[in-house]
C-alpha cells in the first residue's frame, strides 16, 4: 500500500469486518441501501475493502422487498457462515407466524461471537428469539407499541438507533444510516471515519439521542416553535386529552392566538387537530397490535367505544373494526 496516503487518525490501517445482511421477505429496500452504501463508502476512503457484506436469504433465493423490487441473495443461513456482525432486515408488515430457522441461525451466530442487529422490523426477530432481553433497542415507531406488547420486558426506545453492547437496533428509513455511521466511527473503525462517509454521503450527523419524528410535528411544527410545542403536549396526552383553554395556559398564550396558529398553518381548529391526533393513534394500535376496543379507546382518551367509532368513521370513513380487518387482510 503507497504510505503517502496513510493519515494519522489511522483509518488505513483498519481490519477487515465481515457483516451479514439476512433478508425477509417484503424486507425495506431503503432500509437495506443505507446500511451497506456507507461500508462501500469506507471502502473507497481506506482505500481497500476493509468492510464486507453479504446478502443472505433463508433458502438462498432471491428475496422480494416491500417496494416490488427483487434483490438477489449471495447466500442462505443454511450454509451457517459466521460473521462479525449480522442484521435482520425486516418486512412490513411483520409476519404473524414464528420463524424457527431465522431464530436458530441468529442464535448460532450469537454463539460464535457475532454482534446482532435489527433494521427497520429487524429487531422483532432478536426480541422473539430472545437476544434482546437486557439490551435497549428500538424499531419503527409504527411497530413499537407491538413490540412492547409482545415482549413486555424489553427495553423500547423510541430513539433513531440503538448500540447496546452487541446489540444494534435502528428504526426504519434512513436510519440505518446513522447506525452504521457510528458503528464505522467505533473500534475497529476510526474516528474520524464516519465523518468522512458522511460527508461523501452529502448528510448530516444525527445523535442516537435524537426521537423518531411520526406526527403532525414533522410536516408543521418546525414552522413556528409555539406550534411545535402544542402538537407535542396533543402527542403527550392523549389518555387524558388537555382543554384547549388548558394548552394555551401551558403555553402562555391566548386561545384566540392559539387558534390562529392552527388556522393560518394546517387550517385547521386546535381541537380538530387534536382529534386527528388520537384518531390516527387509534388506528395504529388497531393495525399494529392486538387490544381490544375498549383499551384503544381507553389509550386515545374516548370514555365510550360508541363516541370513538363515531369519529374514527368520519375520519376514515370506515368503522375500526372493520378497518382492522381490512388491515388484515391485507398482511
Amino acid at each position: 500500500m503507497d504510505n503517502s496516503h496513510i493519515t494519522p487518525d489511522g483509518i488505513h490501517d483498519l481490519r477487515v469486518t465481515t457483516f451479514g445482511f439476512l433478508l425477509v421477505k417484503d424486507f425495506s429496500l431503503i432500509g437495506l441501501s443505507t446500511a451497506v452504501d456507507p461500508l462501500r463508502i469506507a471502502n473507497m476512503v481506506v482505500g481497500r475493502k476493509v468492510y464486507t457484506f453479504k446478502l443472505l436469504s433463508q433458502d438462498g433465493q432471491a428475496v422480494t422487498s416491500s417496494d416490488g423490487i427483487t434483490v438477489v441473495a449471495e447466500g442462505s443461513i443454511a450454509d451457517n457462515e459466521v460473521f462479525n456482525t449480522v442484521f435482520v432486515v425486516g418486512p412490513n408488515p411483520i409476519p404473524q407466524t414464528r420463524n424457527t430457522a431465522i431464530t436458530r441461525w441468529l442464535h448460532y451466530q450469537d454463539s460464535k461471537g457475532a454482534a446482532l442487529g435489527g433494521i427497520d422490523t429487524g429487531s422483532y426477530y432478536l426480541a422473539r428469539a430472545g437476544l434482546l432481553d437486557g439490551y435497549r433497542c428500538t424499531i419503527h415507531w409504527e411497530d413499537q407499541d407491538l413490540l412492547v406488547e409482545r415482549f413486555p420486558k424489553l427495553i423500547v426506545t423510541n430513539r433513531l438507533y440503538e448500540a447496546d453492547r452487541k446489540r444494534y437496533t435502528c428504526s426504519g428509513g434512513v436510519a440505518p444510516l446513522d447506525l452504521m455511521v457510528h458503528l464505522l466511527s467505533q473500534p475497529p473503525g476510526s474516528r474520524n471515519l464516519g465523518s468522512r462517509v458522511l460527508e461523501l454521503l452529502v448528510a448530516e450527523k444525527r445523535s442516537h439521542e435524537q426521537r423518531q419524528r411520526a406526527s403532525l410535528r414533522q410536516y408543521h411544527g418546525s414552522e413556528l416553535p409555539k406550534l411545535e410545542e402544542a402538537l407535542q403536549l396533543m402527542e403527550s396526552n392523549m389518555e387524558e386529552p388537555l382543554s384547549i383553554a388548558e394548552l394555551a395556559t401551558y403555553l402562555a398564550v391566548s386561545v384566540r392566538q392559539l387558534e390562529r396558529w392552527f388556522h393560518e398553518r394546517l387550517n385547521k381548529t386546535p381541537a380538530q387537530a387534536y382529534m386527528e391526533i388520537r384518531l390516527l393513534r387509534a388506528r395504529q394500535l388497531l393495525y399494529r397490535t392486538a387490544k381490544p376496543l375498549e383499551e384503544v379507546c381507553a389509550s386515545t382518551g374516548f370514555v365510550s367505544t360508541t363516541h370513538f367509532a363515531t369519529k374514527y368513521k368520519a375520519q376514515f370513513q370506515v368503522s375500526p373494526i372493520a378497518d382492522r380487518k381490512l388491515y388484515g387482510t391485507r398482511l
